[in-house]
C-alpha cells in the first residue's frame, strides 16, 4: 500500500490533469475490493516467476508499464498475459477510486518509469522512445 501512495504521489506531482499537488498525500487505493487483492496476490504468486524469466531475457519492461514477452513458449506468455491483466486492474482502479479521469496512461508510464528504476543488471527495459536496452 505504501507503494501505491508514492506511486500517485509521483503521478501528481508530474501532471494529472485537474489535481492539485498539494492534496498528493490523500490519493491511494481507497477500497481494497475483492479484485484488487485478487490482482496484487496474483502479482506476489508470480514474482519469483516473472523475476526468472527475466533474468533469462524471456520477458522485459515496456514503456507503457506491462511486461513484454520475448518468447512464444506458452508458459511465458501465460504469466505475461495474467501479470498484464493484474496490473491493468490495479491502475484501473487507482485512477478510479481517485478521480483520475483520463489519467490511466500517465499512471502506466509513471509505473513504467518506476520499473525501469528498479529493474535489476541484465534485465531488458524499454525506454520512453521505444528502444529496448538491457540494463
Amino acid at each position: 500500500m505504501k507503494y501505491f501512495m508514492i506511486l500517485l504521489s509521483v503521478i501528481l506531482l508530474t501532471g494529472a490533469k485537474g489535481v492539485p499537488p498539494a492534496a498528493a498525500e490523500q490519493y491511494a487505493i481507497k477500497q481494497m475490493t475483492p479484485e484488487v487483492q485478487a490482482a496484487l496476490d496474483g502479482r506476489r504468486s508470480r514474482y519469483v516467476q516473472l523475476t526468472d524469466l527475466k533474468r533469462e531475457g524471456l520477458v522485459g519492461e515496456n514503456n507503457r508499464g506491462y511486461v513484454e514477452a520475448f518468447s512464444d513458449r506458452e508458459d511465458v506468455q501465460g504469466i505475461v498475459a495474467d501479470e498484464n491483466h493484474d496490473r491493468k486492474i490495479i491502475y484501473t482502479t487507482i485512477a478510479q477510486q481517485n478521480g483520475l479521469t483520463g489519467a490511466l496512461a500517465t499512471i502506466e508510464r509513471v509505473f513504467a518509469q518506476e520499473q525501469r528504476d528498479r529493474a535489476q543488471p541484465g534485465f531488458k527495459i524499454q525506454n520512453g522512445d521505444g528502444s529496448w536496452i538491457t540494463k
